[in-house]
């Protein structure tokens, strides 16, 4: 076990694909921890859970991916649940729930730990707090922002991942720019098959995408992440090798279903029942 502290932080979530009647499990923190943990880091996840089936299914997961039930909280309420359909490798969201971890704050304790880390990552949606109270600690860490560049407080925070254009025609200039405006120090921008951009302030490099023939695209961002910032930050690579290697870890993510090797699960009857008025709107809108 290499004995670098890795710690990541946030959202899971419970991927239920309706089209094969196959869930697994995953959300953005918990995809990086476990792929920091199969790949021999010493990781760890923090976040919450609610009191309910679903809860169990992603603690006993995690469990089996070697992270710990302990570090997570059970909280009343509803686990988040994501209801899928597959298209030829795409996701189509038809209901998205952040359950009880969203805006998810650690306890006191759980927050000593994370911020005597040598890396922390945070997960999609975080919670504004903890990016100024991590910030104001000079804790390492770095945020997934997905597709909502602005949605928290960028000011000092050492390193941010976004969703760019994957289309050549548009420039991703002004993407890093606002970014590092708002106060990003680095920033990597995931431009899908256009590839990904490291910008630091002086220069930016790019590296092209992996192709691969796509079974499920859902984590492989979360590969991409987990392995950039271990070999970038801990592995001795530089921007562009590290790029490279995260991209290739995406394309094998797409390889299988979930954001980690696991095997899928059967849907159980009391999940679609529990969410029948969300399938039924989102089969509606689609018709």
């Amino acid at each position: 076990m290499r004995s670098k502290k890795l710690i990541a932080v946030g959202d899971n979530c419970l991927d239920a694909y309706l089209t094969n009647n196959l869930m697994t499990v995953g959300g953005n923190a918990l995809n990086v921890a476990a792929q920091w943990r199969r790949n021999g880091w010493s990781a760890r996840y923090f976040g919450a859970v609610g009191n309910d089936p679903e809860g169990d299914v992603v603690l006993a997961e995690l469990q089996g991916a070697g992270l710990s039930p302990d570090d997570v909280e059970r909280r009343p309420g509803d686990t988040a649940v994501t209801l899928l359909r597959d298209e030829s490798g795409d996701r189509k969201f038809l209901h998205e729930s952040f359950g009880v971890g969203e805006n998810y704050m650690p306890a006191p304790a759980h927050f000593a730990v994370i911020a005597a880390a040598d890396w922390v990552h945070l997960g999609t949606n975080a919670n504004k707090h903890l990016v100024q109270r991590l910030v104001a600690d000079h804790v390492p860490f770095s945020i997934d922002l997905s597709t909502a560049h602005m949605a928290l407080p960028l000011d000092g925070v050492p390193l941010l991942f976004a969703s760019g254009p994957d289309d050549v025609d548009v420039p991703i200039e002004p993407s890093l720019g606002a970014l590092r405006a708002a106060g990003a120090r680095q920033v990597v921008l995931t431009c899908g098959r256009r590839g990904s951009y490291f910008d630091d302030g002086t220069n930016v490099v790019h590296a092209p995408a992996t192709l691969v023939d796509v079974v499920d695209t859902c984590g492989a961002g979360d590969s991409f992440i987990a392995t950039f910032l271990a070999g970038f930050h801990f592995g001795g690579l530089g921007a562009l090798e590290a790029l490279h290697r995260a991209s290739i870890a995406a394309a094998q993510t797409c390889t299988h279903l979930g954001g980690f090797p696991q095997r899928p699960r059967p849907i159980p009857d009391w999940l679609p029942a529990k969410y029948a008025s969300f399938i039924v709107d989102a089969q509606g809108a689609q018709a």
